[in-house]
């Protein structure tokens, strides 16, 4: 894997920061721009800027805005489609004209597993990482002739700074919560999503395409 280029969006955010750490330790130069990705203008600056890049990650997230379906906001459901579904379109629309004209690329989309399984309370969410999920099997399937391959890791119950930070690992409550709904009853580690982000943009990984890889301790099952 050494000598190829991977753009990591939204570092800070999600499992930006510890796909970041295995990529380079297999040797994969890292970059990870910070440009608003409000737009397809934005999206292309973000990739031009870099030039040639072999592996996309598109790492989005935005927290869920729980609530009923009676009380949706329309700028809560607007939010997150335009910092989860719209930037993933726009991202993937400007770096596969280069992968095509090479014959080859990984693209890697960061998730949720929570529109395979549905949350009570969360269906602006789910609707959103739902439009996500449905982009990324289709875009996988329509690229997988040119030697590109698109999945996405549906993540539930896995440590990280969004939505399952260190401080409430600790939390009775949600300890409890995690031992009735989850069957290895903890918290995924960050390392465990990054490796196989790691496996999912190396060369061992040819046959898999359009795949929602479901990685959640077993809830979604």
């Amino acid at each position: 894997m050494e000598e190829r280029t991977a753009l990591i969006t939204c570092y800070e955010k999600y499992m930006g920061t510890a796909i970041k750490e295995r990529f380079e330790d297999k040797g994969i130069k890292v970059f990870t721009g910070n440009y608003p990705m409000r737009s397809q203008k934005d999206c292309e600056a973000l990739i031009n800027s870099i030039g040639q890049i072999d592996i996309l990650v598109a790492n989005l997230a935005e927290p869920p805005m729980t609530g009923p379906v009676h009380d949706i906001n329309n700028t809560d459901w607007n939010r997150l489609f335009d910092s989860l579904v719209h930037p993933l379109m726009y991202l993937v629309r400007a770096v596969t004209p280069k992968m095509l004209e090479r014959k080859t690329g990984k693209i890697i989309a960061i998730t949720s597993a929570a529109p395979l399984k549905g949350i009570p309370n969360n269906a602006a969410y789910c609707a959103a990482r739902g439009a996500q999920n449905a982009f990324i099997k289709a875009v996988g399937l329509e690229l997988a002739r040119n030697n590109i391959q698109v999945n996405a890791i549906a993540q539930n119950y896995v440590n990280n700074n969004t939505y399952y930070p260190d401080e409430i690992l600790d939390n009775d409550k949600f300890l409890d919560h995690l031992k009735r709904n989850v069957p290895t009853n903890k918290i995924g580690r960050s390392e465990e999503t990054a490796e196989l982000a790691a496996y999912l943009a190396s060369q061992k990984c040819n046959h898999m395409v359009g795949q929602l890889i479901p990685l959640a301790g077993g809830w979604t099952t």
